[in-house]
């Protein structure tokens, strides 16, 4: 990014292509719109770009990786989750996506930063700012299985490496999903397609409830 001129004031917000301005200290809700994150997101590349194949492997199609995986290990799961699981990382269309070396660096004020606006963005569209604990373990189970994958697949680790980090992923084939990193439109147009098929399924079951608030209550 652009160095600011010396003696401006500071500024913490970001100027999105929709025209939006996103403040990172206090991030509005009404400053988020769907075409800036998928089109940031598909400019993200995982693993700081240390991957094969001749484009980044995008958060973009990491997201639509893992929401994938998420419907495979909870298949009654109400559409207000799956569009949880599509938007786990969309803070990293504003901040990027920090490899967790360095996330162990920075300490809490990267993830008080990536809290903000992942509380922003789920009052954009309608979900509860935090997800429950069951859901959230939901999520990250079906991240770490992408992680696996991913891992072994692009980015050199070799498979006891990747266990050791990210665990061994048990009924799962590589087979059945798509690791082929994609060019920058794909993976906007793909998010996009699939976070609308997410909205009209939310908007004919207006009243359904997370299975996973259920189960909690339960």
């Amino acid at each position: 990014m652009a160095a600011d001129r010396t003696g401006a004031p500071p500024r913490a917000w970001q100027r999105m292509l929709s025209g939006r301005r996103l403040d990172l200290l206090d991030p509005s809700p009404l400053d988020i719109e769907i075409s800036d994150i998928a089109h940031g997101l598909a400019r993200v590349a995982r693993w700081n770009g240390q991957t094969s194949g001749e484009h980044a492997f995008s958060v973009a199609q990491h997201s639509l990786l893992v929401e994938a995986l998420f419907n495979e290990l909870a298949p009654a799961a109400s559409a207000d989750d799956q569009l949880a699981a599509l938007l786990h990382d969309a803070p990293e269309y504003v901040i990027g996506d920090m490899i967790s070396p360095f996330k162990s660096v920075m300490g809490g004020s990267y993830k008080d930063c990536e809290l903000r606006l992942q509380r922003a963005i789920h009052l954009r569209f309608s979900l509860p700012p935090e997800p429950s604990a069951a859901l959230r373990k939901e999520i990250k189970r079906a991240d770490q299985i992408a992680a696996y994958f991913e891992a072994t697949l692009l980015a050199g680790f070799s498979t006891a490496e990747a266990t050791e980090f990210f665990g061994r992923p048990r009924g799962f084939s590589a087979e059945r999903f798509d690791f082929t990193p994609r060019s920058v439109t794909w993976a906007q147009n793909a998010f996009l397609k699939r976070f609308s098929a997410i909205e009209a399924k939310r908007q004919s079951f207006p009243a359904a409830q997370s299975t996973f608030e259920e189960e909690t209550r339960a």
